[in-house]
């Protein structure tokens, strides 16, 4: 029996996954930001396909580099990562038919070492706790891998204006449009500075009144730099927030868009971003966390008014930190949380 010939329908589908990069929502926090003056919109970047803010800069590095001859089929994408750039990175090479070869801190969670494993990309675990020039830092052993490798291009995120650019082009328009203009502070951390850089950079040009406030780390160079304009080796020492602050001073970081920062501690963040999940539903990373911190600091030194539209920028998804933040026994073990009675009979010990 002959079917009718039916004509094809379109089907509405992207026809890759770096055709999802982008266009993330914005979700208004309730419960988790009650002391907040204003209202507070949280931008999900975890709606991007790989996970996190890192697919946009990936993806404009990458086609960047294709435009300008610098990478052809079989190439090799090098790069330093906390882990996030790098999942995007081994995404967009799967896609694209590179290699991928990444240097990534020892901090990183575990689980964000697996995930760029499964996505075929080769790993150097390096030493979280080195200064940047040190030859073991993962600064330096991307640079020697690019070196060492043929046909390679290093992406180089920290020093490379595109990071900053990607931001402009596409997460502070979405803000100005999802928002209808009517933005007054943004609040992001700052690693690289791409992401608070370019979205900043973009909203200060349709409204030079918005107010852009800064998420650093203790331990981090970043604040200090940013108020006096020196960068202090004293403020350098270990952390355990991922992808957030740092011990060198990026080119990627437009600090005169950013008008403050501010500090949050490793447990007040891990608290936070757990906070967020039982009082909202969002699973959220632990840079998130530290973001959601940093708005209430700024709240508490008077920052907000009733007026303020704030959004506050989620880098990452909390499936990246199952082995850290969202593990009792991790927070147990660094001090974040104390032993509940429910692990003290798991583990046998005695319970009054």
């Amino acid at each position: 029996m002959f079917l009718p010939f039916r004509k094809r329908r379109k089907v509405d589908a992207a026809q890759s996954f770096l055709d999802l990069v982008g266009n993330t929502p914005l979700l208004k926090l309730n419960r988790s930001v009650k002391p907040v003056l204003g209202d507070v919109y949280a931008k999900l970047e975890w709606f991007n396909p790989g996970q996190s803010s890192k697919d946009r800069i990936a993806l404009h590095i990458i086609e960047n580099a294709e435009k300008n001859g610098l990478l052809n089929p079989g190439d090799t994408i090098v790069e330093t990562t906390s882990g996030n750039t790098g999942f995007s990175l081994a995404m967009a090479s799967m896609v694209k038919g590179y290699n991928c070869i990444l240097a990534v801190s020892s901090k990183s969670s575990q689980d964000k070492i697996d995930t760029l494993r499964a996505m075929g990309a080769e790993v150097h675990i390096c030493p979280a706790h080195v200064s940047a020039e040190d030859p073991r830092s993962y600064y330096e052993v991307a640079k020697r891998i690019h070196r060492e490798t043929p046909n390679s291009i290093y992406i180089n995120q920290y020093f490379n204006d595109l990071n900053t650019e990607a931001h402009y082009l596409t997460t502070g328009p979405e803000i100005w449009n999802q928002t209808n203009g009517t933005i007054t502070h943004l609040v992001a951390c700052s690693g690289t500075g791409g992401t608070i850089s370019g979205t900043a950079r973009y909203l200060k040009e349709r409204n030079s009144r918005i107010k852009v406030l800064g998420i650093d780390a203790y331990g981090s160079v970043i604040k200090k730099y940013h108020e006096t304009g020196k960068f202090d080796e004293n403020e350098i020492h270990p952390y355990r927030i991922e992808g957030l602050g740092k011990n060198l001073i990026p080119s990627a970081t437009d600090f005169e868009s950013i008008d403050h920062f501010i500090k949050v501690t490793d447990k007040e963040a891990a608290l936070r971003a757990r906070s967020l999940a039982r009082e909202e539903g969002v699973f959220a990373g632990y840079t998130s966390g530290a973001a959601i911190q940093g708005l209430l600091q700024y709240n508490e030194l008077g920052y907000f008014d009733k007026d303020s539209v704030i959004v506050v920028i989620l880098p990452d998804h909390g499936s990246r930190y199952l082995s850290k933040i969202y593990n009792e026994q991790w927070m147990i073990d660094q001090g974040f949380t104390e032993q509940s009675s429910e692990s003290a009979v798991k583990k046998g010990s005695k319970v009054d």
